[in-house]
């Protein structure tokens, strides 16, 4: 007897990183057959600080990627100045009601990687050059950088998991002019060889100054990173030297100190170092017919928001869930995701706006203000008082809703 069976979907993921390994493993589970594009020769590695809130564990713990915990109840920060003088501050995720935890990158993409069924192909060395898209399906012309060869594939969504400078974005919803905005400072960061002289290796670092700062993260079970930060006018002038010069032009021209002096030494030595601007993407919408944009490469909350990882890893389970509630009807599933997931990403690309002053303040009100802030938690009161305040706010909870649920 002949029976009618249907073909499985076929899905295109551009990009490797957390929102596209996500994706592909979403999809898979939700029974298409996935191919990924990664334009890198292999996969990266590695990483700097992030923290993975509440609303990316529980979304990570549904795709069944296991991700460390590198936090450990003998973690503190203390705010330094240039003199040696220090007094105990408060880290980043101290004040985040309910659960959170310190990693890298890496950390989430390797988990990310491991749990990946064998039969989800990955071709590395190999970018999207165009799509075509009709009312059944895209077209995409690949490029297979390593064989020199472009072929072209038929698939029945594509989701561009491609990061800020998206090549699907481009592709799909044309020039990026006045869809990047530029916020105006600079981050760079390294991981560091072991614990700043004078600290434990579970000591955070916390310098706050005018318009520049550096953060030191710190982690249960290897050794920090470092982050910089700091303002400038002209985004484009600070890539035409070294970032190392860079750095030591806008943190000087005061006596750096021992500290500072050592974390700018650390990463001029370091074997490789993140040097980029603050930028937020602000679409009016994150899918064209069949072609969905997940992560940075739709909404980038940048490092200040804490949420990139988060939102990636929620949006990618999402999207799953949307193409299995809408069976057979990609284009309503993709409608329906994003009326859903939107006001979630909006939330955070606010007040990742009014978080970047926590962590670089910009003139001499805010610099007051985190002035204030230092020496309130300094003590232990204090911390309690603000961490206690923390947790009823908006922001915090924000970090922590399960958007599936929601």
């Amino acid at each position: 007897m002949k029976t009618n069976t249907t073909p499985r979907q076929r899905a295109l993921v551009v990009g490797l990183g957390v929102s596209g390994t996500a994706s592909a493993l979403r999809l898979h589970k939700a029974g298409w057959d996935v191919a990924v594009l990664e334009k890198a020769a292999e996969r990266r590695r590695g990483g700097y600080f992030l923290t993975l809130f509440g609303t990316g564990i529980t979304a990570a713990e549904r795709l069944g990627i296991e991700v460390p915990d590198r936090f450990s109840e003998d973690i503190a920060y203390y705010n330094v100045d240039r003199a040696g003088r220090r007094r105990r501050g408060m880290g980043f995720a101290e004040a985040v009601a309910g659960e959170s935890r310190p990693v890298v990158r890496g950390d989430v993409e390797q988990a990310a990687f491991d749990a990946l069924p064998e039969d989800v192909e990955i071709r590395y060395s190999s970018i999207p050059v165009a799509l075509r898209q009709d009312a059944e399906g895209v077209q995409v012309d690949i490029e297979d950088r390593a064989a020199g060869t472009v072929t072209t594939e038929r698939f029945d969504l594509v989701v561009g998991a491609d990061g800020l400078r998206s090549t699907v974005r481009r592709l799909a919803f044309g020039p990026d002019e006045g869809r990047i905005h530029r916020l105006g400072y600079m981050l760079a960061a390294c991981a560091l060889p072991g614990p700043v002289p004078g600290f434990r290796g579970t000591d955070g670092i916390i310098m706050s100054e005018l318009g520049r700062s550096a953060w030191v993260f710190a982690f249960a079970d290897r050794p920090p990173t470092v982050l910089f930060n700091y303002r400038t006018d002209d985004v484009d002038g600070e890539f035409t030297r070294p970032a190392i010069d860079s750095l030591r032009a806008v943190f000087g021209p005061e006596p750096t100190g021992s500290t500072l002096g050592w974390l700018l030494d650390r990463f001029e030595q370091a074997p490789d170092h993140l040097f980029d601007t603050a930028e937020q993407v602000r679409l009016d919408t994150w899918h064209q017919g069949r072609v969905v944009l997940v992560g940075d490469s739709a909404w980038c909350l940048t490092l200040y928001s804490g949420m990139g990882a988060s939102s990636g890893l929620a949006g990618a389970d999402m999207l799953g869930t949307m193409l299995e509630r809408y069976l057979g009807d990609v284009p309503q599933a993709l409608r329906a995701w994003e009326a859903k997931l939107r006001p979630f990403i909006e939330f955070h690309q606010g007040t990742g706006m009014a978080m970047r002053k926590l962590f670089v303040p910009a003139d001499h009100t805010e610099y007051q203000i985190r002035s204030v802030f230092d020496h309130v938690v300094g003590t232990t009161v204090g911390r309690t008082l603000v961490s206690k305040l923390e947790h009823r706010s908006k922001a915090s909870r924000m970090k922590t809703v399960d958007i599936a649920l929601a």
